[in-house]
């Protein structure tokens, strides 16, 4: 078998002080064998507020599945910060993801970004994908919850003429509605595709205390495959209303004497959590070994954020303590889970620092 070390060294040499990966990178931006990157290639303006930011990945990325979410870096102030974002381009294709601009780094992608710019990635990931066998659906979107059920659509609908799929979408006007044109169109076009746009500011919210309003605009609701993702409230009265449906059709069934359960499901992808339940305690001096840095934590801030803040390379994900990425070694000191406000800490513990606040002093490996 050829050796290629020799070869490796000298090209080392010949490229110093630069990595010979750090010369090919001037050629292929995306080239990285430390990390995996994607280079913008469009960049289209959704509403005034929102963009979709096309990307070419580099090698390491596998393709996503509809409606996964993915990962992305970018500088700020000379620190990479990572957020999660839902991929909205169908699977098979280059990615895309769509941004509205709130806080930093999502306002910094909406105003700044531009075709060249290069990008930080993870591969795509997440449970909210299409189902495996063929369903009538109804989508359940409200704001920029409609990204990763775009990637179900534009996957779906075009593709499948036997789909049936109804998706309700609320927005505050039509000019805030994301992909309003592209989703009219392709209702236009395809009788298996149903769309219902929900104005709150001319219409209310869309309720869903009861079945009523679902029932007049989807009458076969419940024996759909469902899928909602929007603000945490729209989602919580979406899980309650499929819950008390749930228990109704099962009580059904027991007086019926017959076993099984109703068709329908509800599937929920989420982009927040709840962290108030630990907030407003005292924080305390959080310690940053591997980085030698230290600083002054409030109680009711995830110390992911802390870590930003002051400069340290923080591992992320979702962000709201689902998927893992951010696990750290606690070296010693307390931690509060601001989702339940519970108080636990022992040396080496692995801790989500995304949902964890400091509960006195804190040292973390990073």
């Amino acid at each position: 078998m050829f050796n290629f070390r020799p070869l490796a060294r000298i090209a080392s040499v010949l490229t110093t002080p630069l990595a010979p990966e750090d010369v090919l990178a001037l050629f292929n931006p995306v080239y990285s064998s430390r990390q995996l990157r994607g280079v913008v290639t469009k960049v289209v303006q959704e509403t005034a507020q929102s963009v979709t930011i096309f990307f070419r990945p580099g090698r390491g990325w596998h393709a996503h599945l509809a409606g996964q979410w993915a990962r992305i870096g970018v500088e700020l102030n000379g620190v990479r910060q990572w957020r999660s974002y839902s991929l909205s381009a169908p699977a098979g294709e280059d990615p895309a993801i769509t941004v509205t601009d709130v806080g930093a780094v999502s306002g910094t992608l909406v105003r700044e970004t531009k075709v060249g710019d290069v990008l930080f990635l993870a591969p795509p990931q997440g449970d909210f994908v299409l189902p495996e066998h063929p369903r009538s659906l109804l989508m359940l979107t409200a704001g920029s919850g409609i990204t990763p059920v775009m990637s179900m659509i534009r996957t779906l609908v075009p593709s499948r003429p036997d789909a049936d799929v109804v998706l309700i979408h609320s927005s505050r006007a039509e000019d805030d509605s994301i992909f309003r044109e592209e989703l009219a169109e392709l209702a236009d076009q395809f009788p298996n595709f149903r769309l219902v746009q929900w104005h709150t500011g001319g219409r209310g919210r869309l309720s869903f205390t009861s079945p009523a309003a679902l029932e007049e605009i989807c009458p076969d609701w419940q024996e759909r495959a469902a899928y909602a993702c929007g603000p945490e409230s729209f989602l919580d009265d979406a899980e309650a209303l499929w819950n008390e449906a749930a228990l109704t059709a099962a009580s059904t069934l027991e007086d019926a004497g017959c076993g099984g359960a109703a068709e329908g499901s509800l599937t929920i992808e989420r982009f927040s959590t709840d962290l108030t339940r630990g907030g407003g305690s005292e924080g305390g001096l959080v310690t940053f070994e591997a980085s030698d840095r230290e600083v002054l934590a409030d109680g009711g801030v995830p110390l992911l954020d802390v870590g930003e803040d002051a400069g340290v390379l923080m591992p992320s994900g979702c962000r709201m303590g689902i998927c893992h990425s951010c696990l750290t070694p606690l070296l010693s000191g307390n931690v509060r889970d601001l989702r339940t406000g519970d108080v636990h800490g022992e040396p080496g513990e692995l801790i989500q620092t995304c949902v964890s606040a400091a509960a006195g002093p804190v040292n973390l490996k990073l």
